[in-house]
């Protein structure tokens, strides 16, 4: 099917596209009543108004409260000052704008290619997805998060290493997932950056120990440990390595150690691919690899946490996997776990109720890696046979510095030759998730985790 080649042909194109996923999501998916965001609005309002401690808190009705670390508390504090309506108008704000920082990284240039009209598109698309609905009808932090994330993997992308490692710490401080990208820091021996994203999340927690001690201590010591504050771990919206095990043993306890063979088995997996992708300086996928695995080894991994995906789907878009990309993401928007939300027992409840988890385990197995050396290498041999080679006096244009051009990371292995890294700027859970309310007839809105 071609795009319309006039400027109204477009704009009723978007039109259509956009009244559809509007009736979409306002009929289809079971909207989430902002729980998420109704715990930390009342969190902070209990705490500073009315002296309440901050994991004392329960949202009316049920028996969920916040389950961040305390600097998630300390960071949404602007709220207790503002009523739930301007929390939510302010979240919606803030969503958006995390949507188009994180289109603008992962998918810049071709969407400039195409202007307002692939802007427009990819909104829809994007809107579209279920891990994004959730994300914006609980109220929920993950597209903030993922921003903060992805922002470090521009920066060290396009060699703007100064403050690389600041976004990552930050959300590592708002919520623990993040953590697992100082990881990807240490395994590409960005040492700087590392050490940066560790002080930023450091500075951050002991910042909120020193706001709110009785609160740092519980949490740390007690709050941090016990998963039935964040919701069943059986939970057919738990999509991790746990929550496959979880409901393998329901109504017993999974296996603890199954689950520390299968991350240790995962995170092997991860390295393997990582490093791979890193020696290629292929930080586009070495990032798309990390949010995979922080998504599988997670105790918990609700369904909108999923949007730790979305740099796959920008690999995949750039590696021309166009109809992989294309089948993943119709899996990704149909909601289809939920058909086993009652019973996941069986061969169909085990393949069905573990569908976006056989995704992320797919794509941490199969997204292509480490290949701009490969493309750049075409790329050139393409150019060379339809335009003369460039002389000295008319040097080849470089690539805008916006773009994520491939900067190599340092050795990964003896004997490994890379350019020097550049600073110059110029490139070389008190959080539900997957209800809203106990007595809801829908089960994606029943009251079966906290906000996390």
């Amino acid at each position: 099917m071609r795009a319309p080649r006039t400027e109204r042909g477009r704009f009723l194109l978007v039109l259509g596209l956009a009244l559809a996923v509007t009736v979409f999501t306002a009929t289809v998916p079971l909207l989430r009543g902002w729980f998420d965001l109704r715990v930390y609005h009342g969190t902070v309002d209990a705490w500073v108004h009315h002296g309440g401690h901050v994991y004392d808190y329960r949202v009316p009705g049920t028996a969920y409260g916040f389950t961040y670390p305390p600097f998630a508390a300390l960071s949404m504090l602007p709220m207790a000052f503002v009523g739930l309506h301007t929390a939510v108008v302010g979240a919606l704000l803030l969503d958006l704008a995390a949507a188009a920082v994180v289109l603008w990284i992962l998918l810049g240039p071709e969407l400039r290619r195409h202007g307002w009209f692939g802007w427009a598109l990819a909104g829809c698309a994007l809107a579209l997805l279920e891990p994004v609905r959730d994300t914006v009808s609980f109220g929920q932090v993950n597209l903030l998060l993922l921003a903060l994330v992805l922002a470090d993997a521009w920066l060290l992308s396009t060699g703007r290493t100064r403050w690389a490692g600041a976004g990552i710490g930050l959300a590592a401080a708002v919520k623990l997932t993040p953590v697992v990208f100082i990881g990807l820091l240490l395994l590409a021996r960005r040492w700087r950056a590392a050490a940066l994203a560790t002080a930023v999340a450091g500075s951050a927690t002991l910042l909120a120990a020193w706001a709110a001690p009785d609160a740092s201590r519980f949490y740390w010591t007690h709050a941090l440990w016990d998963t039935s504050r964040v919701g069943r771990l059986d939970y057919v919206s738990n999509q991790s390595l746990q929550g496959v095990l979880a409901r393998l043993a329901a109504p017993e306890e999974p296996s603890r150690a199954a689950w520390a063979l299968a991350v240790l088995l995962v995170l092997a997996v991860w390295v393997w691919r990582t490093r791979r992708a890193l020696r290629a300086g292929d930080w586009r996928a070495a990032f798309a690899l990390t949010g995979l695995v922080a998504c599988l080894i997670s105790p918990i991994t609700w369904v909108h946490h999923l949007v730790w995906l979305l740099p796959s789907f920008a690999v995949l878009v750039r590696a021309r996997r166009l109809r992989t990309a294309g089948v993943l993401y119709a899996l990704l928007c149909s909601s289809v776990v939920w058909l086993w939300f009652d019973d996941a027992s069986g061969i169909d409840g085990f393949l069905g109720s573990n569908v976006y988890v056989w995704i992320t385990l797919g794509l941490l197995l199969g997204l292509p890696a480490g290949q701009p050396r490969i493309r750049a290498f075409l790329s050139r041999r393409t150019s060379a046979t339809a335009a003369p080679t460039p002389t000295p006096t008319a040097p080849a244009s470089a690539a805008p510095s916006g773009q994520w051009d491939p900067v190599p990371c340092a050795p990964l292995d003896a004997g490994t030759v890379v350019a020097p890294e550049r600073t110059d700027g110029r490139s070389g859970s008190s959080e539900p998730t997957g209800v809203t309310r106990p007595e809801a007839a829908n089960p994606q809105s029943r009251s079966e985790r906290a906000s996390s």
